[in-house]
């Protein structure tokens, strides 16, 4: 059976020998983020901060550091989940081997929350100064919660099938927020919580919400989960933990996870939001301070020896992404069930996982033309960006497996080889303009608003790609330092940008007329404008990073040949994407050069990171 609490998780950690404690005392502001964000790109345990600085709660992170540990922490349940997933694939799976499916039906009974008239969540109270106040990067607007589990129900349809449970960033202190009575709850768009905020409002009713902390891990896990609507994340949380998750109801109460650490008990007005913000996200910049609901503090409960568990976030990889490779792991089989004629998704961590995502699909609407052209490939890319997570996704490559069979879109570099062997830049490129996107995304024309692309290609390859710069390559004055990042995408250094938001920049337009005079880019499909061609062309971590979280389809691509026929765009040589930084756009996360050093020195032979980092 999986873990009750996070008591029984951290045990066993430590026994495993994957959890360190680290008694020395050390500071939530700042410091402690950083200490975990070098021990997990070293591969490192989970940590326990013992003395915490200005609070009496240790603090724990990294748990789920490491794709092995999170397999760890659900061992017990993952090859039962497989198994209910593939009766989603395969509805006769049972029929053929009904030995492999005996505790499917135990674990549809986990799914059922168990409610309770009392729990460990609420032996005690505290108030919202005296919680551990992690503030994570420097220009941080305050202290926050970085991994609540918002939960609220549904004011049209109270109880646990209509319950939302996700993870929207919470912050504690700073701004305009009244101290202990308030706190700041940034959720993005296309979020649940967003419905039953919307039902409120409409009703001229404030609505309930409570924020665990801490708890059995698998609510955490449940709180990221993707799930279909009308699929409620607390009911996954009781299938992958193996139990029913244990909830306190009492009338006139939103129920509370009972074996939470933590509780914040709360309420959102139907109007009355305040500035939230900044606060360094999983872009790698900071998201600004912008206007979002506020939830009024009713009580903040916690149980016995609770334990803070957090986790800081910025330019991935992070903890968070062992969040969406395990995610992906236990989910892939299920894509076609979701996305008709789409065999594989894969939302690319390293550029920030909304900008970019590719995808397998397949094209069969016309299996006797001479030529594979894209038509269902559209109807896929469509769907993705209709429906679940992938909506909010800004760039959409799409290629067809039956160029291909063993094309995948986690081989990245094979993936865009691919894709540009075979575009037709004339026909290829399909742009939505003005439209909804990530919330944090700062490349658009305003706040959840900007453009999105469908690329997709298919058919025999069109070109040979090239792999050295052409001999005869002249550029305009200003633009320098051409590299051949990979085959067929050539980075260039550009001057820094000057214009702003939603304009077109003269300087791209004149070097797209000056790659159209110039020869020898048959084999260069791509061209990339950057503020550093060696940086960005250093790797693929870079390249992704660069290209896809610094540009907006609408505004920042440019063509050699660019042409407009009845709305549609196109171009007959490179397409130019300007991915330099904009005046407009958001600061990249840095490090405080300070709390590194004290950082490095825990490190040193008798701290207590010698050896980890």
């Amino acid at each position: 059976m999986g873990y009750q609490n996070m008591q029984e998780c951290l045990l066993a950690l430590e026994k495993r020998g994957q959890l360190i404690r680290i008694r020395e005392e050390l500071d939530p502001d700042i410091e402690i983020g950083a200490v975990q964000r070098r021990v997990f790109h070293a591969g490192g345990p989970a940590l326990l901060f013992e003395n915490v600085r200005g609070t009496g709660f240790p603090m724990v992170a990294n748990v789920f550091g490491t794709l092995e540990r999170v397999r760890f922490l659900f061992r017990d349940t993952l090859p039962i989940l497989e198994r209910l997933f593939r009766l989603k694939v395969d509805p006769l799976a049972a029929l053929k081997q009904p030995w492999k499916y005996l505790q499917v039906p135990q674990a549809l009974y986990h799914t059922l929350p168990k409610t309770r008239q009392d729990g460990p969540v609420m032996a005690h109270t505290t108030t919202i100064s005296r919680l551990p106040h992690l503030k994570s990067w420097p220009m941080d607007g305050g202290a926050y919660v970085t991994l609540p589990q918002v939960y609220s129900e549904s004011p049209a349809k109270p109880g646990f099938g209509a319950s939302n449970l996700g993870m929207y960033r919470v912050q504690l202190t700073g701004n305009a927020y009244e101290p202990d009575r308030e706190v700041g709850l940034h959720y993005q768009i296309h979020r649940g919580l967003g419905h039953h905020h919307a039902e409120a409002i409409a009703r001229g009713e404030s609505l309930p919400v409570n924020v665990f902390i801490g708890g059995p891990p698998a609510m955490t896990m449940a709180a990221v989960m993707p799930l279909p609507d009308g699929m409620p994340e607390l009911f996954f949380a009781g299938a992958l933990a193996g139990h029913r998750m244990q909830m306190v109801k009492r009338p006139g109460m939103l129920p509370m996870l009972a074996q939470a650490d933590f509780c914040i008990q709360g309420h959102i007005s139907a109007r009355g939001e305040k500035p939230e913000g900044p606060f360094g996200d999983h872009l790698g910049y900071y998201s600004l301070a912008h206007d979002f609901p506020v939830l009024s503090v009713d009580a903040v409960y916690h149980r016995a020896g609770a334990v803070w568990p957090f986790t800081t976030v910025g330019r991935p990889p992070q903890e968070d992404t062992m969040f969406g490779t395990f995610i992906h792991e236990l989910t892939a089989e299920l894509v076609p069930t979701v996305f008709s004629g789409v065999h594989e998704v894969h939302a690319v961590d390293a550029a920030g996982v909304h900008p970019l995502l590719l995808a397998v699909g397949s094209e069969r609407y016309v299996p006797y033309a001479e030529e594979r052209s894209p038509q269902e490939l559209l109807t896929n890319g469509l769907s993705l960006l209709g429906s679940s997570q992938t909506s909010l996704s800004k760039y959409v490559l799409i290629a067809a497996r039956e160029d291909d069979s063993r094309l995948s879109a986690h081989q990245i570099p094979d993936f865009f080889r691919h894709m540009l062997e075979r575009v037709d830049l004339s026909r290829d490129l399909h742009f939505m303009t003005r439209t909804t996107m990530d919330t944090l995304d700062y490349s658009g024309i305003s706040l959840n608003q900007g453009s999105k692309l469908l690329w997709a290609s298919c058919g025999s390859r069109r070109r040979t790609l090239a792999t050295t710069p052409p001999a005869d390559l002249t550029l305009p004055q200003g633009f320098s330092d051409p590299r051949v990042f990979a085959p067929g995408i050539l980075v260039l250094r550009g001057p820094a940008h000057q214009v702003g938001r939603d304009e077109h920049d003269p300087h791209l337009e004149r070097l797209a007329g000056g790659l159209q005079q110039s020869g020898g880019l048959e084999g260069f499909p791509l061209v990339v404008c950057v503020d550093d061609a060696e940086f960005s062309a250093s790797n693929w971590e870079n390249f992704l990073w660069v290209a896809f979280t610094r540009s907006d389809p609408a505004t920042d691509i440019y063509g050699a040949g660019a042409f407009t026929h009845c709305k549609h765009w196109g171009c007959t040589g490179p397409m130019v994407i300007d991915a330099r930084l904009k005046t407009y756009h958001a600061p990249a996360l840095e490090d405080d050069p300070q709390v590194e050093r004290r950082v490095d020195a825990l490190g040193a032979p008798g701290g207590p990171l010698q050896g980890i980092i």
